[in-house]
């Protein structure tokens, strides 16, 4: 099998790092919603997440894509986030919502649409899960992107850091309840992950 970068430059731990974010949001996912649909937000051109996550139906968003995921049985469609004003997709369509190391690469002008988005394309009861570095670790990556074991290139696109706070914020924001938004942190307190349901 042809190995391929999950980031769009080479970065040692890149894989390591996907397969630890895949990881954390699968077991934030309820199994009774492996019956129904996913969307992934950023998929990526090689969509890790979606291949090695189990349900019925998977589609994948990114601005990079150019085909359908055959062998996975994934529905990817070339789209940009920050560009368009409306996902392409109607009301209360997705059971799982997943945006995984996307958050920080938005200008953060753009992110209370872009939620408030998400919200509306969320089946009632549907879950909403992000991942992001932590603030305390930009020194961190950009010292990791000089030794290759990230991606250079993607740091390069990081617009924002995120506190739990933060992110709280914005979700409760665009419309979801505080009650039914949690914050956590993994990888060594480096990453954030926040998961709400509708």
């Amino acid at each position: 099998m042809r190995k391929t970068n999950v980031t769009r430059s080479y970065g040692l731990l890149e894989t390591f790092l996907a397969k630890k974010r895949a990881s954390k949001a699968n077991e934030l996912i309820k199994q009774k919603s492996r019956s129904g649909k996913i969307l992934d937000i950023g998929c990526g051109t090689t969509p890790y997440f979606l291949m090695n996550t189990k349900f019925k139906d998977k589609y994948g968003l990114d601005p990079l894509v150019k085909t359908q995921n055959s062998d996975h049985k994934i529905i990817l469609k070339k789209f940009d986030i920050e560009k368009n004003t409306k996902l392409p997709f109607k009301d209360n369509n997705f059971d799982v919502i997943t945006m995984l190391a996307v958050f920080e690469h938005i200008d953060p002008d753009k992110i209370p649409n872009i939620l408030i988005e998400i919200r509306r394309i969320l089946k009632p009861k549907g879950r909403f899960i992000l991942t992001t570095p932590c603030t305390w670790t930009d020194k961190l990556l950009r010292t990791m992107a000089i030794f290759k074991l990230v991606s250079a290139e993607e740091m390069k696109e990081h617009k924002a850091a995120y506190t739990n706070g933060s992110l709280i914020s914005y979700l409760n924001d665009a419309g979801f309840e505080r009650d039914k938004i949690s914050v956590n942190y993994f990888e060594l307190f480096l990453n954030h992950c926040a998961c709400s349901d509708k």
